[in-house]
Parts: structure tokens; C-alpha cells; sequence
């Protein structure tokens, strides 16, 4: 199995504002000059963590679907990020993972971020997906689901990447960086992290820490308040020597334990 290199994309966002975002992002890919199988993007990446979905929703066919299709034709690689979209008369904080030959997969947020009101307006996923690309098995999430074990549990190796986009707060970093190292030791694979700089249209702050993580917890990438577009290559004989050696993973609990 051949190495996979991914691209992540850290920038700010700009509050509520689709057609700046996606102007923003178009320059930022344009300017990828590697060679990537895959584009990772943040979380609601077309208008920062926004509750007001009423205004700023998009059905399946609006222009954040078709760009992203588009982009990933002009690129030849994958591009993967949330946004908001309405279905009927639902909202939903969907991730769109989409391929250069037209192919969409869609996760919706399963945990809705309590504390920000986001149950109130969006409507909860209740499946995982799993994304084959080059032979790797993926499995992304969105933000507030990284502090679920049990939701993001990796049994009998599933896959084998686990990607996390989010507008994860500052202050709330440390648990960030932390849960993220957990889900690659516990999971024993690759975990990814995309998170969001700059502040947004409630005065948060956000520094980003966006991460690349192998399954041993080893930080291969983090960079935190910059904006940057970072590539680099996951390696599969890596993962596969680790999970022969130290075969933990044989030994998950297939359900959750009640005592």
C-alpha cells in the first residue's frame, strides 16, 4: 500500500460570509503546489460555527457543494469539509467529502455542541461513514464528536485515519490536543485535526493547533494561531508494523459495557 499524503488547510474564517469563503479557499487550493490525494478543510468552512442556519443553510445543490466538486476536479484529489445544509425542513452540519470523479459522501455531526445552543437548530447524524481512498480506510468526524471514545471507537481496525474538522476555541486547546493524541493511541491509527483561526462573529478566539498524529500519539504536524496550508505523507507500513506488534486492537470491545 502506497503512502497518503493529505493537505491541510488552517486559515481564518470569515463570519457569515459564503461567497469570501469560498473566494478565500480557491486561492489557498490554487496555491497547493505538492502533489496531495486529499484536501482537508474546517468545520462549516463557508461561514464559521454559526447557529443561524435559517439564513445561511444551502440545499444539496447550492454553490458550496458544486465548488467543492469542482475544485476537486481541477485538483484530481478529494476535498472534504462541513457546511450548513437545509433538507426539508432540517439543518444539518453536514460533511461533504467529495472526489474528482463526481462521488459525494455526507456525515452529519452525530454530537451537537450543547453549550453553544446547536441541538437547538441542527439535527443529529446517526451514522458513521467510512471513505476508501488508494486503499486507506478514513473515517472523519466533526469537532465536538472527538470527546465521544465510544462513538469514534476503531474496532478491529476499521480504518485506519480518522480525520477531525472543528471551530474548536482556545480555550479549550488543551483538551483539543489531548483528545486528539487519545483517539490515535487508543484507535492505533492516524489521526487528523483541522481546526479554524482567528475570531469569530461572537468574539471567540480561535488558535487552530491543527494536527497530524501517527498511531504510536507521535505529533508528526501541529502549528497553532497561523494561517498555513501544510502536506505531508502517512505511511501505511508504519501503521501496519505498529498494529502487528503491539496487536491491541484484537482486544477492543466490539459493544459498550454496562456495569
Amino acid at each position: 500500500m502506497r503512502d497518503l499524503k493529505v493537505t491541510l488547510i488552517q486559515t481564518e474564517l470569515i463570519w457569515e460570509d459564503i461567497d469570501a469563503n469560498l473566494a478565500s479557499f480557491d486561492k489557498k487550493i490554487d496555491a497547493i503546489c505538492e502533489e496531495t490525494d486529499i484536501i482537508i478543510l474546517p468545520e462549516m468552512f463557508t461561514t464559521g460555527f454559526s447557529m443561524n442556519a435559517a439564513n445561511l443553510a444551502q440545499s444539496m445543490n447550492g454553490s458550496a457543494l458544486k465548488w467543492l466538486q469542482e475544485k476537486s476536479r481541477q485538483t484530481n484529489c478529494d476535498i472534504v469539509g462541513s457546511a450548513i445544509i437545509k433538507v426539508n425542513s432540517k439543518y444539518f452540519n453536514r460533511l461533504l467529502w467529495v472526489k474528482p470523479d463526481g462521488s459525494l459522501f455526507i456525515y452529519d455531526k452525530k454530537h451537537l455542541f450543547r453549550f453553544a445552543g446547536e441541538e437547538k437548530v441542527y439535527s443529529a447524524g446517526d451514522r458513521n461513514i467510512t471513505v476508501e481512498l488508494h486503499g486507506w480506510k478514513i473515517r472523519p468526524f466533526i469537532c465536538y464528536d472527538l470527546r465521544f471514545p465510544a462513538w469514534t471507537r476503531n474496532i478491529k481496525n476499521q480504518y485506519d485515519v480518522a480525520i477531525f474538522i472543528a471551530n474548536w476555541p482556545e480555550k479549550r486547546s488543551l483538551h483539543w490536543k489531548s483528545l486528539l493524541q487519545a483517539r490515535a493511541v487508543e484507535n492505533q491509527c492516524y489521526v487528523i485535526g483541522v481546526n479554524r483561526v482567528g475570531i469569530d462573529g461572537n468574539g471567540l478566539n480561535y488558535k487552530g493547533v491543527s494536527s497530524v498524529i501517527d498511531p504510536l500519539g507521535k505529533i508528526i504536524f501541529q502549528r497553532q494561531k497561523e494561517i498555513c496550508t501544510y502536506t505531508t505523507g502517512l505511511s501505511y507500513k508504519i501503521l501496519e508494523d505498529y498494529r502487528k506488534k503491539f496487536p491491541a486492537w484484537m482486544d477492543t470491545d466490539d459493544v459498550i459495557i454496562n456495569f
